[in-house]
């Protein structure tokens, strides 16, 4: 009987001992990633044609459609949503058959690399796999003397745009060149521009913490650390400024699960796509084993819930901040519109959401 016993509070011990990442939490019906995530993708397929950049120096699918792309590609294969895959392949396959310029000479133009990546290891068309190559390299077609890409910029947008394409050719090729040209960007990125408090400012003498501009810098970091060899000379210094800024953000995430739109000023309102990216970018932390306590594991789960709320039953996030430039000016960004619907908003939602549940 003792044995029993022993045996029995054994397994029970076993059980407690289990990894925080090795636990999916019980999510309430109404909020779960699967049913937020589908109204999400649904809503995708309701827009009408490519939204074209076209006024900013360079000409491609706005970035932001892009993103939101990429995350309905990301969940429907985490779903083995084969209606949605075959959908999105066929709508993106159109930029290729009826040439859709793309001038690949800024980084919201590259990025687009990252959706046909994904759609190749979806559907293995190898035309997908070129077109985002192409993408990929020519960033580093006559690099900087200091070995950067010539479409460094040091604004706090690019940890993401270069960062996550140049990444997904790692992921999707397993070139070492692609991780490496990551961590030097990235590394250089973190050195110049992360403040003492583990955030960023949102430009060159713009002392404000805006959101999304953060939310860029947290699920770039997040992308590279999930696939940056440990044997990188850029691994400590990377890892080290994603753990400053997670710890940062934990500080000022509000007590409803949500961050603001200036993310150290208590009187901003609650942002939408901030909070998803911020949401995203801890979630992969803690399933890489990075960031280990608690806190963390209660700070995406507290965000995902929140989250929810602003999610219309049509699959709209609400709540999304306008398109912001610089201005150093603390009213502009406190005073700046939220939008519904806007891709800004979709994209990270759906990062998010697929980041629960994969493995």
């Amino acid at each position: 009987m003792k044995v029993f016993l022993l045996s029995i509070l054994s397994l029970l011990f076993i059980g407690g001992c289990k990894t925080q990442n090795s636990v999916k939490p019980f999510w309430p019906k109404d909020k779960s990633p699967e049913l937020i995530g589908q109204r999400v993708m649904d809503d995708f397929f309701t827009r009408g044609d490519f939204d074209i950049a076209d006024s900013y120096g360079f000409t491609a699918i706005h970035y932001a459609e892009v993103c939101a792309a990429f995350g309905v590609a990301r969940l429907a294969g985490e779903l083995k949503n084969e209606d949605i895959i075959n959908q999105l392949s066929a709508r993106y396959m159109r930029v290729i058959t009826d040439s859709i310029p793309n001038t690949a000479d800024h980084v919201d133009a590259n990025v687009y690399g990252i959706l046909p990546f994904e759609l190749y290891r979806l559907t293995g068309e190898e035309v997908f796999l070129n077109q985002a190559l192409d993408l990929a390299n020519v960033q580093w077609d006559n690099p900087r003397s200091d070995g950067l890409s010539n479409q460094t910029r040091f604004w706090i947008d690019d940890v993401w745009m270069i960062g996550s394409l140049q990444t997904q050719a790692y992921r999707i090729t397993g070139n070492p060149v692609y991780i490496q040209r990551a961590a030097i960007e990235i590394d250089a990125y973190l050195a110049r521009l992360q403040k003492e408090n583990g955030l960023f400012f949102h430009g060159p003498g713009i002392p404000f913490h805006w959101g999304r501009g953060n939310g860029w810098v947290a699920a770039g970091l997040a992308e590279i650390i999930s696939e940056l060899p440990e044997d990188n000379p850029h691994y400590e210094s990377i890892v080290s400024g994603y753990r400053k800024m997670m710890a940062a953000l934990v500080r000022y995430q509000s007590e409803d699960g949500m961050w603001r739109q200036l993310i150290d000023k208590p009187e901003a309102w609650n942002e939408t796509s901030a909070s998803a990216m911020f949401g995203y970018a801890i979630t992969l932390g803690v399933k890489s084993g990075l960031l280990t306590d608690q806190i963390y594991t209660e700070a995406y789960q507290k965000a995902w819930l929140a989250l929810c709320d602003y999610v219309s039953l049509d699959g709209k996030v609400t709540d999304v901040c306008v398109g912001t430039g610089q201005q150093n000016d603390i009213n502009y960004y406190l005073n700046r519109p939220k939008i519904t619907g806007d891709f800004h908003g979709q994209a990270p939602l759906l990062w998010f959401a697929w980041s629960l549940l994969s493995n």
